[in-house]
């Protein structure tokens, strides 16, 4: 089982280029770092996780900027998105920026995916909330079209475009992996277009069953990377393993770096003990 680590990246925490290198010098095998463009002051949204919402939500550097700047002082760190939210995102410049970090790293750039529970923040971007699962679809598809077409068009019910060029095209063939987030409802989307579940962290009792389902829903064996799971729970890395997760993301707060890298240190010395 492989270990990466999921964050926060702001303009109040370790730098990027800092977080990567320590990251890879710490022996992980990947980064992922959440998205968000804004959040709206006046929000009706509840925060999923309760309680009032964090202020690292609102502080997050560009997501593609950021892991950019990783991939220029590291060479083996997987550089993801967790999540990139595709329904607050226009499909002609993210399908440039992925490609655009997948070429600067020479290859190793992950699409993470993802609806959004935000319904306030998505609505700043016209999208209608009633609609996001099926806009998230198309754009998705049309992103496909554009990394693996030399004349790639495009004709839905949200993203229409004739035959465009766009460059550059993902040094991965034919593309970056695509890592679906969500719970059940994101099981067809992964049949469809996934390469792998970025699954929300929760007990191996629970994910267990979930993964019985996934594999009936996509017919095929679909690789597995837990999000945000907490070093305090070592019995859940362990069920995790039992259960055949291919990767844990330890979650790492957002903090300064000297604090940071303690942390590092501290998720370093649990993944040593499941390696």
């Amino acid at each position: 089982m492989k270990f990466g680590i999921s964050t926060f990246i702001t303009d109040e925490g370790i730098a990027p280029t800092a977080l990567g290198r320590a990251v890879e010098e710490r022996g992980f095998d990947s980064l992922f770092i959440a998205e968000h463009t804004h959040i709206p002051v006046r929000r009706e949204s509840p925060y999923p996780g309760g309680g009032e919402l964090p202020r690292m939500y609102y502080r997050t550097l560009d997501p593609f900027v950021a892991l950019a700047a990783a991939a220029a002082v590291t060479e083996r760190l997987l550089l993801g998105t967790g999540i990139a939210l595709v329904v607050q995102r226009d499909p002609i410049t993210t399908a440039k920026e992925v490609a655009s970090l997948d070429v600067v790293s020479g290859g190793r750039a992950v699409f993470g995916i993802g609806i959004g529970w935000n319904r306030e923040e998505m609505r700043d971007h016209g999208t209608d909330p009633r609609t996001r699962g099926r806009l998230a679809d198309e754009r998705v598809r049309a992103i496909r079209e554009l990394w693996t077409r030399d004349e790639a068009e495009f004709h839905g019910e949200f993203v229409d475009f004739d035959p465009v060029f766009s460059w550059p095209k993902p040094v991965q063939r034919p593309h970056p992996p695509i890592y679906v987030g969500g719970g059940a409802a994101a099981f067809a989307r992964i049949a469809e277009y996934g390469d792998a579940w970025l699954a929300n962290s929760g007990s191996p009792q629970e994910l267990g069953p979930q993964l019985e389902r996934l594999r009936e829903t996509a017919g095929r064996p679909v690789p597995v990377t837990v999000y945000a799971a907490q070093q305090e729970r070592p019995e859940d890395l362990e069920g995790y393993r039992e259960l055949g997760v291919e990767r844990v993301l330890l979650y790492l707060p957002t903090r300064p770096e000297k604090e940071t890298l303690e942390d590092l240190d501290g998720l370093a010395e649990t993944a040593a003990r499941f390696r």
